[in-house]
């Protein structure tokens, strides 16, 4: 049985959280859920609360880190769309036999605790994806 993802969120990458986050706020009313500061990860990074699913803002702090390359190449803008899934490491290897490439082979940890996992934008049609570990209720 492949079990049910949800919409989970969005994430944009940005220079500035603090210049980003208003555009969010004010202009679209969502809430600043939150903040974090992931050194393993080279970025601080935003969940805002957009209704059922949510709104990463992801900035750089490793100058020399994927998420500033990024930034480098494409510029502030879409960066991933996350799937929850109510247990990423089995999916992860379910897609492993269906032969899907991986970013990583093994669930991390991300934004609030949750464990995490992307998939390799040649398997997620031309986007990068991410399987977020959530409750069926919970976002």
């Amino acid at each position: 049985m492949i079990p049910t993802a949800h919409l989970h969120h969005v994430a944009y990458v940005v220079a500035d959280l603090d210049a980003a986050l208003p555009l969010f706020v004010a202009r679209f009313g969502l809430t600043q859920e939150i903040r974090e500061v992931m050194p393993e990860q080279g970025v601080e990074a935003i969940m805002l609360g957009a209704g059922a699913a949510g709104v990463e803002l992801i900035a750089p702090l490793d100058p020399d880190g994927a998420i500033a390359r990024f930034l480098d190449k494409r510029g502030e803008g879409l960066h991933h769309v996350a799937f929850g899934v109510p247990d990423v490491a089995a999916m992860l290897a379910r897609l492993t036999r269906d032969g899907v490439e991986l970013i990583d082979t093994a669930p991390r940890r991300g934004l609030g605790g949750h464990l995490v996992a992307f998939v390799h934008p040649s398997s997620g049609a031309g986007a990068l994806t991410e399987l977020v570990e959530v409750a069926h209720a919970e976002r």
